[in-house]
């Protein structure tokens, strides 16, 4: 880098500094001020180009393009990776989310790289859902200069695996686009076919590029941009379990837990509609019993990415064993030979409901072993998924808990039998975890998920059961900024007397009047079921009124069922109450999602 440019990284632009400032810039080329400019404004914008070509002229034919989609934050963290690769190759990179282009920018984009998770039942994100949209309309533009691959992101338990990365690949080619690589579906476990596809793409985009990596070609700029934080999903922070706290009735159906952590002097930060990752261990009572079921030897050896573990340990804190994937239940059913597994393999509806409620050891439980079969630990937890953290709204606004965060945990438990089942990491932090000891936790920034910027403007959340702890640091946030904007809560669980969490605390915010509204739908309480999409439509006038002033919606909790109906309820409330037809309803409730006015945060 040139004496001169180095200077321009350090120069500030006020008054005392102005006139060292231009003396280091009248002796730049058009070339170098050019890049100067272009690296200043990334500066000011965060954005996370590290390297940029000796010539701007081409600058958009020599870029490589990385658009993510991502909604949890997966997508988001394996395209910065990515980028971080791509740059240290030399190649010019410019990163963004979908959200943040205008969908007829990529008619001006001839090298791109998408990294797309799939929402829900495959769904796209809501920052790729402009983009989704766009691509596969009339409007879209022809393509044929593009060159692409597709990392897709998903879940092998869910129908519509990978689904957002399909359509983003069948839309490119249809539109003319050439494939720089074969697409690639991930599945939770995604690590090796990440670092796989990385790896590949990189060289394939190299080549293409035609990518000069020497200095007189090359500047590069290795801190521009945020730094990454210090703890994330592969380094996570060794924090302190304060609180697990039963906050349900003694009588209630569910057993749901208020968990507080001491993050200490980690200096991590957080904002309220961030998530909380947890890396939780497989209880010993499960591990113990399934190694017993399989005639194994706890002390056996077994070996992961070339690391020697003894089996009881990597089953207790490496492999998935309360989540079952439809490729184990593959495995153990042509393994076993078992009749009623055989009959569902060839049934993917059938094979990931039963793979869904069923753990591993009920499944191995259900079809035995014959003496034919021949089964090594290695080759029995070669079969198993590797642990995944699991993500948990959090329940608190840091500028009230300060070094902690708080988290509202429904403990997964159900009946198999004549034995009780948990799920890992809420029965890791109700029961499998002592107060004062040590969980692994890391922050999954959500930023489809944020307080409008202005204070003053109104908010709707609709938050049933565990769906209301975002609510509650939203609360907490509004709170200790003064905000004037009203706030209107509608949450709903079984019954009132047992399962009204955090009851004082919104009576308390009711009274002082920070609490605008609350309705609540208490589904076992009469003898009508009645639910938070009921409570809505009986209030459709005044939701409406409030869309109408600038309300922004939020909806949290189950996307199976509640988010669908609450989305229905919300579509019938604007064509009713607005006078319009179902496609302009339709076409409403899409401006106001992608004005980021409604909001999910499902699972």
């Amino acid at each position: 880098m040139l004496p001169e440019q180095q200077n321009l990284n350090q120069t500030m632009l006020d008054t005392n500094q102005l006139a060292s400032f231009k003396q280091v810039t009248q002796d730049l080329s058009p070339l170098q001020l050019a890049w100067a400019s272009g690296y200043l404004a990334a500066k000011a914008e965060g954005i996370s180009a590290v390297a940029v070509p000796a010539a701007t002229a081409n600058a958009t034919a020599s870029t490589l393009t990385i658009l993510y989609g991502s909604q949890t934050g997966n997508a988001k963290g394996v395209a910065k990776s990515l980028a971080a690769q791509a740059t240290a190759e030399g190649l010019t990179v410019e990163l963004k989310s979908m959200g943040e282009i205008k969908p007829k920018a990529i008619k001006n984009i001839s090298h791109l790289l998408i990294v797309a998770s799939t929402n829900g039942e495959g769904e796209a994100p809501d920052d790729a859902i402009a983009l989704h949209e766009y691509l596969s309309s009339k409007k879209a533009p022809n393509l044929e200069h593009l060159h692409y691959s597709v990392l897709a992101l998903g879940d092998t338990s869910y129908e519509y695996f990978c689904q957002t990365g399909k359509d983003f690949d069948e839309y490119l080619a249809k539109l003319g686009a050439k494939r720089i690589t074969e697409r690639v579906d991930c599945d939770v476990d995604y690590d090796a076919d990440v670092s796989s596809w990385s790896e590949t793409i990189i060289k394939e985009a190299k080549i293409l590029l035609d990518t000069d990596t020497s200095t007189s070609n090359v500047v590069s700029l290795p801190n521009v941009g945020a730094a990454e934080d210090q703890y994330n999903k592969q380094n996570p922070y060794s924090a302190e379990l304060l609180l697990s706290q039963k906050i349900t009735g003694r009588d209630s159906a569910k057993d749901v837990r208020h968990v507080e952590i001491d993050l200490g002097e980690s200096g991590i930060s957080y904002q309220a509609g961030d998530a909380l990752g947890v890396w939780f261990e497989n209880s010993n009572t499960l591990v113990d019993e399934l190694i017993s079921t399989l005639a194994f030897d706890a002390g056996a050896l077994i070996n992961i990415a070339e690391q020697g573990f003894t089996l009881a340990e990597a089953l207790k804190t490496k492999y998935e064993i309360t989540q079952t994937s439809i490729n184990f239940v593959e495995f153990w059913g042509k393994l076993s030979n078992a009749e009623h597994l055989l009959t569902i393999l060839d049934d993917k509806s059938a094979l990931r409901e039963y793979a869904a409620n069923h753990q591993v050891i009920d499944v191995v439980k259900s079809a035995p072993l014959t003496g034919e079969a021949i089964l090594e630990p290695q080759m029995f937890v070669d079969a198993l998924r590797k642990i995944t953290p699991r993500l948990y709204s959090i329940a608190s606004a840091q500028s009230e808990a300060e070094e902690e965060v708080h988290l509202t945990v429904g403990l997964v438990e159900y009946q198999i039998n004549d034995t009780k089942r948990q799920g890992g990491a809420s029965g890791f932090l109700a029961h499998g975890l002592e107060e004062g000891g040590e969980v692994k936790v890391f922050i999954e920034h959500n930023d489809n998920f944020r307080l409008p910027s202005d204070s003053e403007t109104p908010v709707i959340m609709i938050g049933p059961g565990t769906g209301v702890a975002p609510f509650r640091a939203f609360m907490q946030e509004r709170e200790a900024t003064d905000s004037a904007g009203d706030n209107w809560l509608f949450f709903g669980d079984q019954t009132f007397t047992q399962d009204f969490l955090y009851q004082v605390e919104w009576q308390n915010y009711l009274k002082s009047g920070l609490l605008t509204k609350i309705d609540l739908a208490f589904s076992r309480d009469q003898s009508e079921k009645i639910y938070v999409q009921d409570r809505l439509q009986e209030n459709a006038s005044e939701v409406f009124a409030w869309l109408e002033r600038g309300a922004h919606v939020y909806v949290c909790g189950d996307m199976s069922r509640m988010a669908k109906d609450v989305e229905a309820t919300l579509l019938n409330i604007i064509a009713t109450q607005g006078k319009l037809s179902e496609e302009q309803a339709s076409t409403y409730l899409k401006d106001l999602r992608n004005a980021k006015r409604y909001q999910k945060d499902v699972y």
